[in-house]
């Protein structure tokens, strides 16, 4: 079995071929039945005309002592028709005369009676219409098919049945030749289509290779380059779509360049902070308990800080990957809101801020209590760390007809408005955060808040700013509620 063709362009010729040789071999068929029946009508025609000629002379050359079958066979016998065979049938189907079928003119008359074959296959077809009305047929024989018109005639008071016979030769040598012609003609103008199909479908696919070179062309060194999207042909939407999709492919390969740079700078850090305490530890030997100690701490600060930066690239790729394990299934959020607050108390009182839950109300949603906790988490984590010393952080619940929502409020120095979008972003931190990232080995890398939202996200929640000012800075989480059974 042949396989269908690869190419667009060979499939856009072969179905251009097709459907121009269905209408053609249509027009075949049509063509020859309309001119086997033109013929026909001509044959019948002509024998009609004869038949007719014949019956004057019938009449004409009667002599009134002749009965009406001597004069049909004295007519028979006397009348020639070249190639016209007659034949005179009576009431009840017997033959009264017949010329010889297949005889030249020479040798047709009465005296010589047709072929056996003939006469029953003319008169086993003939028995079977009704002959008070003329008839036109086709009968087949052994000397070759003949064409037959029967008409009825009246003399004497009888019915008689007047036929008369033609060879097809004529009629199947002219279908025979448009046959032929048809048998060349058709094959030469599928060539000439499938050749000009194929012209055309190269000119017309003429564009679309060189859109694809140039779509080739466009790597990640050039990934700005675009293809001309000019014209109004269906090409132009195409261009554009592709042009749409470099755009956001390029947005993709700038994220994932600023995230690889930014994570190598925030592991940079850390890194560098372990390797030059090792050094120096290494490097003096005999050093007090204190100072071995101290370096002990700012080792283990930088590793704790390692080890949360790895943990949340790593969060953030299985979430972008669709991979992060998540359990859903019923709970109450204001369980989950009491536990966070309670992990959150010591890092509080080190930092002289309370943590206060001042409205809880009972929430029902679905959801993995570990992802929640953990965006409930990084949100406290990030309002103690912006809170000034002796405030507080306020978590409130509320809850609507579709909704619960927990709002983190810290009196911090604010979030400007143009800022507001790009703190959800990954590595994003504000100037007061890099100031104090450059003094902390414990400060974070800035995905607290890209992974809050993220999570959720994920469970058909947000998370935004809905207020932001210096003194008062709120953080607020929407999720949906849900009826536990």
């Amino acid at each position: 079995m042949r396989p269908w063709p690869s190419s667009l362009r060979a499939r856009l010729t072969l179905w251009y071929t097709v459907l121009l040789a269905i209408p053609l071999i249509a027009f075949a068929i049509a063509a020859f039945v309309v001119v086997s029946r033109a013929l026909e009508r001509h044959t019948d025609a002509f024998i009609g005309d004869a038949l007719t000629a014949f019956s004057r002379e019938l009449f004409a050359e009667r002599r009134a002592s002749w009965p009406m079958p001597e004069a049909m066979r004295r007519t028979v016998a006397e009348v020639r028709f070249r190639e016209l065979n007659i034949a005179i049938l009576a009431a009840d189907g017997s033959v009264i005369a017949m010329t010889a079928f297949g005889a030249d003119e020479a040798d047709a008359s009465v005296a010589r009676r047709p072929s056996p074959d003939v006469e029953t296959r003319l008169l086993t077809v003939l028995r079977t219409y009704d002959l008070r009305q003329p008839v036109s047929l086709t009968v087949p024989s052994a000397n070759g098919a003949y064409r037959i018109v029967a008409r009825p005639i009246e003399a004497d008071g009888e019915r008689f049945t007047l036929t008369g016979a033609y060879s097809r030769r004529d009629i199947e040598a002219v279908l025979q030749r448009v046959r032929q012609m048809f048998a060349v003609a058709i094959p030469l103008l599928l060539v000439a289509a499938a050749f000009g199909g194929y012209a055309l479908a190269r000119r017309s696919l003429a564009p679309v290779a060189a859109m694809a070179s140039q779509a080739a062309a466009i790597t990640a060194t050039n990934m700005h380059e675009r293809l001309p999207a000019t014209g109004g042909d269906e090409l132009v939407g195409l261009a554009r779509v592709v042009n749409s999709l470099l755009d956001r492919l390029e947005q993709s390969f700038d994220r994932q360049r600023r995230f690889i740079a930014d994570a190598s700078h925030e592991l940079r850090t850390p890194t560098a902070v372990v390797r030059s305490e090792a050094d120096i530890t290494l490097s003096r030997l005999n050093r007090p308990e204190a100072e071995y100690r101290e370096s002990v701490t700012v080792i283990r600060d930088a590793a704790q800080r390692l080890t949360r930066i790895v943990d949340d690239l790593f969060l953030l790729s299985r979430a972008d990957a669709g991979h992060l394990v998540s359990r859903p299934g019923p709970l109450y959020l204001e369980e989950v809101v009491h536990q966070a607050t309670r992990a959150v108390h010591a890092v509080a009182s080190e930092r002289a801020v309370d943590v206060i839950l001042r409205d809880v109300v009972e929430a029902p949603i679905v959801g993995d209590p570990d992802l929640l906790g953990r965006l409930l988490l990084n949100l406290l984590d990030n309002a103690i760390k912006y809170a000034p010393r002796g405030s507080t952080v306020d978590v409130v619940m509320t809850a609507s007809n579709t909704h619960y929502t927990v709002s983190v409020i810290d009196a911090g120095p604010g979030i400007p408005v143009d800022e507001r979008d790009r703190v959800f972003e990954r590595f994003v931190r504000l100037d007061t955060a890099r100031a104090r990232a450059e003094t902390t080995t414990t400060s974070g890398a800035g995905l607290g808040l890209a992974i809050a939202r993220r999570i959720a996200e994920m469970h058909d929640g947000r998370l935004e700013i809905a207020d932001s000012r210096p003194g008062r800075t709120e953080f607020r989480v929407t999720l949906p509620r849900a009826a536990l059974a």
